[in-house]
């Protein structure tokens, strides 16, 4: 199985590829952790990254497009994965079709999460992460312990720039505008399905099972 998970930012996309990997042995691909790890570590590519990433702007085509082209040229690239955050537009998705047909790994399913615009407002403004162990929590339905202060280390947390309600908002703006291209070049292949994001992930997590399951 070879999927990619769309939907807008906060609908549930990391979560549910994390519970595909542990339970369905599938690789997990996320274009943001490696963008993210790239700025902290103050890499040539986390250097072009930053700027789009803290306004909330999608980091250019080109970028995201040679992350995804080497993580699938290398040797030990998976040929079993679930892409979480990409693609984002046309482009990409064409970029990511031609370099799975020349190394033999085409995708099988494209699923689309829907979840209202003011639900991924209050998710991801809410949420506030650990710099140092990378601990995810939610002020008001996931809060540490101790206020602002990681349960695992006791470092601060922090609220990462693109999770600023202003940067969320930018970023659903970009979603919105180009993301019906990406959908309908999927369903113009026939291997687009949507799905409510809403509820509780293992509820999500069981939609996601069953079509991994019919397509085995």
């Amino acid at each position: 199985m070879r999927l990619v998970l769309l939907g807008p930012p906060g609908s549930g996309k990391g979560t549910q590829a994390h519970l595909l990997q542990e339970r369905c042995g599938l690789a997990h691909i996320s274009t943001g952790d490696i963008l993210r790890q790239a700025v902290r570590q103050n890499t040539p590519l986390g250097q072009v990254a930053r700027p789009y990433m803290e306004q909330g702007r999608y980091v250019p085509d080109d970028v995201v497009n040679g992350v995804i082209a080497e993580r699938f040229r290398r040797a030990d690239r998976p040929e079993r994965f679930v892409l979480d955050g990409y693609p984002r537009t046309r482009p990409q998705a064409e970029a990511l079709d031609a370099v799975l047909h020349e190394v033999g790994l085409p995708l099988h399913r494209v699923v689309l999460l829907t979840v209202p615009d003011e639900e991924l407002v209050q998710r991801i403004s809410g949420r506030r992460s650990c710099p140092k162990c990378g601990a995810v929590y939610h002020l008001p339905r996931h809060p540490p312990q101790r206020e602002n202060q990681c349960d695992r280390c006791g470092a601060p947390l922090v609220q990462r720039a693109d999770d600023r309600e202003e940067a969320v908002r930018e970023r659903l703006r970009v979603y919105h505008a180009t993301l019906p291209q990406v959908i309908d070049y999927y369903r113009e292949q026939g291997k687009l399905i949507e799905i409510n994001g809403l509820g509780a992930p293992q509820d999500i997590f069981q939609r996601l099972s069953d079509i991994v399951s019919a397509d085995k």
